[in-house]
C-alpha cells in the first residue's frame, strides 16, 4: 500500500511543555491520528473503517475509543430514524404474517 506522509511542526518550547507531562513524539503522533479520525468521522468525511485506519486502530478498538470520547457510532437525523423504524416495522409485520 502506498502512503503519504503528513507532518505537524511544533515549536521546541511547545514540545518541551508537552514532554514535561510525559508526552513523547510517538504519543503525540498517536493522539493526533486518533483525534483527526474522530473529527473526520463526526464530520461524516470518513466511515468507521477508514477512521479506524487513520487512527491506526482496529475498527472495534476505534468504536471503543469513540464510546470513551462520548461520540455516537450511529448518529441518525430524524428522517434517517423514521426510515429505520419503517424498515423495522416491515420486518416485524413480515415475521408476524
Amino acid at each position: 500500500m502506498e502512503t503519504v506522509k503528513a507532518v505537524i511542526t511544533i515549536s521546541t518550547d511547545l514540545y518541551s511543555s508537552l514532554s514535561s507531562f510525559g508526552l513523547t513524539k510517538e504519543r503525540l503522533v498517536s493522539d493526533s491520528r486518533k483525534l483527526l479520525a474522530l473529527k473526520y468521522f463526526q464530520a461524516k468525511l470518513l466511515s468507521t473503517g477508514k477512521a479506524a485506519e487513520l487512527a491506526d486502530m482496529s475498527r472495534w478498538d476505534f468504536i471503543e475509543y469513540m464510546s470513551s470520547s462520548n461520540v455516537p457510532v450511529i448518529d441518525y437525523d430524524e428522517e434517517e430514524m423514521a426510515s429505520e423504524f419503517a424498515a423495522a416495522d416491515k420486518v416485524a409485520q413480515a415475521l408476524l404474517s
